[in-house]
């Protein structure tokens, strides 16, 4: 997600093409192309300037709606409802070919779903599949310790910055909750999914949110090719 005003001018976007399975946005004002992946102007009079990032989340319908009660849905458009994906979109995307190479001895499927972080200049991978089992997962990017974090339903990602008035805290998931539940060791405090401390000494703070992306391996280590992998 992009804030749509570059230098201060507001633009409108609409889609413009598809390149290895990565859309391409059109501004109408100035018909620069931007990929959408990246937020960069690729094309055009713009061609370099890059969108600021708005800080999002990819989550279940089920994890938003517990959080947001009050929240609104977008309702799909009866007039163009043929034009929509089908229910079965992610296995036709999934088994398409992918435009860059297979490398010898990739330890990641071109199609395996990973979350990719990148901070201050330095990108990781982590495998949705190695995070199922292993959330939280304590680690540091960019030198910024941080902690990723799975929903109870072992589908939604976040991940957040673990300092705390300086100090970096360890997690550990509390065992036999409803809801999930963490524990950072130094201090006791009980935290939940949405990064906020809600019992113990910390009660009230909330962890500051690093942004994510839930992508294909191989398109993320095109536009991250120096990317570390987690093992």
């Amino acid at each position: 997600m992009w804030e749509a005003t570059v230098d201060g001018r507001k633009l409108s976007f609409q889609l413009a093409g598809i390149n290895n399975q990565n859309f391409i946005m059109r501004d109408r004002e100035t018909g620069s192309w931007w990929q959408q992946v990246s937020g960069e102007a690729v094309l055009g009079p713009l061609k370099g300037s890059k969108l600021k990032q708005v800080n999002h989340d990819e989550i279940s319908f089920a994890t938003w709606k517990r959080e947001q009660p009050g929240g609104r849905v977008l309702k799909p458009d009866e007039r163009v409802k043929d034009k929509y994906a089908t229910a079965d979109w992610e296995e036709q995307v999934g088994s398409l070919p992918v435009v860059t190479p297979t490398a010898e001895g990739d330890p990641v499927a071109p199609r395996e779903l990973i979350l990719g972080i990148e901070v201050n200049g330095a990108s990781k991978a982590y495998k949705f599949s190695d995070l199922k089992r292993q959330a939280p997962l304590i680690d540091t990017v960019g030198g910024v310790p941080v902690v990723i974090v799975m929903d109870e339903e072992r589908r939604s990602a976040r991940v957040f910055d673990r300092t705390v008035d300086g100090r970096a805290l360890e997690f550990f998931l509390t065992p036999e909750t409803h809801a999930l539940r963490l524990v950072d060791s130094e201090t006791g405090s009980e935290w939940d999914f949405s990064g906020k401390a809600i019992t113990g000494a910390l009660a009230g703070r909330a962890l500051r949110k690093v942004p994510a992306l839930s992508d294909y391996w191989f398109d993320w280590k095109i536009y991250h090719p120096d990317t570390v992998i987690y093992q």
